[in-house]
């Protein structure tokens, strides 16, 4: 939908502004804030407090330029007389402190939160004689962070302060405010829209995740054949498997270890480059090239490291997040930490690629396992990967297994890439929709 623009336009005097309509004046943003209040930083638990409890919100409640509530800390109830700033509505939550991204970040509390209070690294910014939602969306605009980024320049590049001075300084379009309120309203509709889309296309994604995990199952589980004889396996997460099938502890077909992390003290065991060192967070990958640590020949000899050669897979063992259960290929010569587990194939009776699929397959046995009562709190074992019971095809079904996966895989993720471009352009049609609305370079006020 294209929208007209204003019938006439007039030079702003500002360079990044460019021209905007005749009847509108652009002012420092101090004409229209009435006061700024401050937080104080409190001690609190890391958990959302319900409706009976205080909070103190997170910096992250303004991360992706809307106001996110549930983004907070319970208050410690020692701490009540050191609170300040309740969240009060039609205000805007703004971020001075924090990385160069997200320094100035910015979201509108459309109601008022009793029970929330404000931390020092956030401001509550109250306006007078104008729509809070027009400052709001001025906010999300690149023109907004183009002169946050310009005051923020020189200092810290890992943690940047906005002053209320500088903050006040800028520059904003200023229409009258019964089309600051048109112009709001065309915009809470039209990136409702816009939301809405974006989310269908987020369920899409998880959808097709889903498609992925089960096609998976039920490909290690069943095989291909839809009518081959099956029989129970004896294993409740695998139930009934092809009747032709071996279902086998893991130990018996592999070689199963983890690492170590040598002492930070010891320089000598540490080396720009060197031998790979992986952590957990390489199981994000499907196959795993780099290394972001390294390690010596000294480290690799005294601290007993494994060496990995692949073929072979690596597990995340350890933690709360997801990495636990999961499980990537090895793509290179390398060793592991203690929060990894490798699995190499030690039959000729199996493949790799197979085993990292049964691990995709074996994913929330594994998670639940590792947090029932008897096994180490968020932990798996070797012993426990060992004792995994695996649905064991003869190596050319394993084969013919894999293959089918990797095409419906391609298929899935050619989906999922689709959608994630659909929701990119949405993302980047909202930006231009609402720069473009409070910039004056669309008249909105006819739509409305």
């Amino acid at each position: 939908m294209s929208f007209p623009r204003y019938p006439a336009y007039k030079d702003s005097s500002v360079e990044w502004l460019g021209a905007v309509p005749e009847h509108w004046t652009s002012a420092p943003l101090k004409r229209l804030i009435d006061h700024i209040e401050s937080g104080v930083s409190v001690n609190a638990v890391d958990t959302p407090a319900t409706a009976d409890e205080s909070g103190v919100l997170k910096t992250s409640c303004v991360y992706h330029g809307e106001f996110d509530p549930s983004e907070n800390k319970v208050v410690l109830q020692g701490e009540y007389g050191r609170r300040a700033c309740p969240v009060t509505a039609n205000t805007l939550i703004v971020s001075r402190m924090n990385t160069p991204d997200l320094v100035g970040a910015a979201g509108l509390s459309r109601k008022s939160h009793t029970n929330l209070f404000l931390p020092d690294r956030l401001w509550q910014v109250h306006f007078r004689a104008s729509d809070p939602r027009y400052v709001h969306y001025w906010t999300r605009t690149p023109a907004y962070r183009a002169q946050v980024q310009v005051v923020c320049a020189g200092t810290s590049s890992s943690m940047q302060n906005l002053s209320q001075e500088d903050f006040r300084s800028f520059l904003i379009p200023r229409p009258s405010l019964p089309e600051q309120t048109q112009i709001s309203t065309f915009l809470d509709r039209e990136t409702a829209k816009i939301d809405a889309l974006v989310a269908e296309q987020r369920r899409l994604m998880e959808l097709l995740k889903e498609k992925r995990q089960a096609v998976i199952s039920h490909a290690v589980t069943r095989g291909l054949n839809p009518n081959a004889p099956m029989k129970p396996s004896g294993v409740e997460w695998l139930g009934d498997v092809p009747a032709h099938w071996e279902v086998t502890p893991l130990k018996y077909l592999t070689e199963i270890g983890n690492g170590s992390t040598p002492s930070r003290e010891v320089p000598e065991y540490w080396a720009e480059e060197g031998f790979p060192w992986l952590n957990s967070s390489v199981v994000n990958s499907s196959v795993v090239t780099e290394a972001e640590g390294f390690v010596t020949e000294r480290a690799l000899r005294e601290c007993h490291l494994p060496i990995v050669v692949p073929p072979a897979i690596l597990v995340g063992i350890t933690g709360q997040g997801r990495t636990r259960g999961m499980a990537a290929l090895l793509g290179i010569e390398a060793t592991i930490n203690q929060h990894v587990a490798y699995i190499k194939p030690a039959s000729v009776k199996l493949d790799v690629n197979y085993i990292l699929r049964v691990f995709d397959s074996a994913y929330s046995k594994l998670r639940r396992d590792s947090e029932e009562a008897g096994a180490t709190k968020g932990a798996i074992t070797c012993g426990q990967l060992g004792e995994l019971r695996i649905p064991l095809p003869e190596l050319a079904e394993q084969n013919a297994i894999v293959a089918f996966l990797e095409a419906e895989s391609t298929k899935l993720d050619t989906l999922t890439a689709e959608a994630q471009r659909a929701i990119d352009l949405l993302l980047e049609r909202r930006t231009a929709l609402i720069s473009a609305a409070v910039t004056g370079q669309i008249d909105v006020r006819g739509v409305v």
